[in-house]
């Protein structure tokens, strides 16, 4: 890796590139000294290629107008290339970046859009959710920034939770909603094939597992299986019910984020799982998590929402 970041390599491009654009010119200019074979009645000679049984290729020059246009456009990447990065390391007399330009039109949009942002990160987080206009802004953050994962719906899929479900692994409070998209998340789920015992034992847990929140499972199977879910018991509690403090699935409610199979349950008991969700806090800002976040918790509480007559309080 250390080779591709060293010195040689700008130097190298720089050398490759300036060698191709003057290598046209010098192409260019060699075949338009070439004198065309043209007779003393002015008819242009030919290069020799003959077919189709008489069907001749002339000889003609390269018209003066398509010439000057290559010279034109070879002119213009020298040119380009002196003020935007393009060869090698080297920046530009101009300096320009596409990280910059992002930033420049980060900061217009910061100014023009910062303050309702702010106005809006002193409202409740219900209120917010009340609001139709700060609700419509919500959804286009949520859709710039959350959707890739979680979905346009915001249902989620495999390895990703359905944030409409009410149902939450650090729980469902605005604040903790908050929390979680400034901050992120990293939860784990350590491989306890070893700890739990044999394939046997394993599939006997996932049965467990399963007849905790009433699934389909066999009966003789998870009764084997519950002596060994003590180990699990740790995080997700004797009950199954999960714990927010670790962000540790509820087994008991039939929501599974990578599936409630007996063999999606054992791959997870012998190999862990690890989910991370990124920080938005540096990306976005604690103002506009705030309004996210607000639209979040919407999600999964239109029932309470669409009951509400305007400017009701929420409890």
């Amino acid at each position: 890796m250390a080779d591709f970041t060293s010195g040689f390599w700008g130097i190298y491009i720089t050398v490759l590139t300036l060698a191709s654009v003057l290598g046209c010119g010098w192409l260019l200019w060699s075949q338009s000294t070439i004198k065309s074979d043209v007779s003393k009645d002015g008819k242009v000679g030919t290069t020799g290629h003959t077919w189709d049984e008489g069907l001749e290729e002339l000889n003609n020059p390269m018209p003066r107008w398509w010439m000057w246009l290559f010279y034109i456009t070879i002119l213009f990447g020298i040119v380009y290339l002196s003020l935007y990065p393009g060869l090698g390391a080297s920046a530009g007399k101009l300096a320009w970046t596409s990280t910059s330009q992002y930033q420049e039109e980060l900061k217009k949009a910061d100014a023009e859009f910062g303050p309702l942002f702010a106005q809006y990160q002193q409202t409740d987080f219900k209120t917010l959710a009340l609001d139709t206009q700060a609700r419509a802004i919500g959804e286009r953050l949520f859709l710039t920034y959350c959707a890739q994962c979680h979905g346009s719906d915001a249902r989620g899929n495999k390895g990703y939770p359905n944030l409409t479900d009410n149902d939450w692994l650090y729980g469902g409070d605005p604040e903790v909603i908050k929390t979680t998209i400034l901050k992120g998340r990293n939860g784990v789920m350590p491989p306890m094939g070893t700890v739990v015992g044999t394939d046997k034992d394993i599939d006997n847990v996932a049965h467990y597992v399963l007849s905790l929140s009433g699934s389909s499972s066999d009966p003789i199977k998870a009764s084997f299986g519950k002596e060994k879910y003590a180990a699990c018991a740790a995080c997700h509690g004797a009950e199954g019910k999960g714990s927010h403090a670790v962000g540790a699935p509820n087994l008991t409610d039939k929501t599974w984020l990578y599936g409630g199979s007996v063999a999606t349950l054992s791959e997870t008991i012998r190999g862990g799982r690890n989910n991370v969700m990124p920080a938005f806090e540096d990306f976005l800002g604690e103002a506009k998590v705030h309004l996210l976040s607000a639209y979040v918790w919407g999600l999964s509480n239109n029932s309470t929402l669409s009951t509400a007559k305007p400017n009701q309080k929420l409890p």
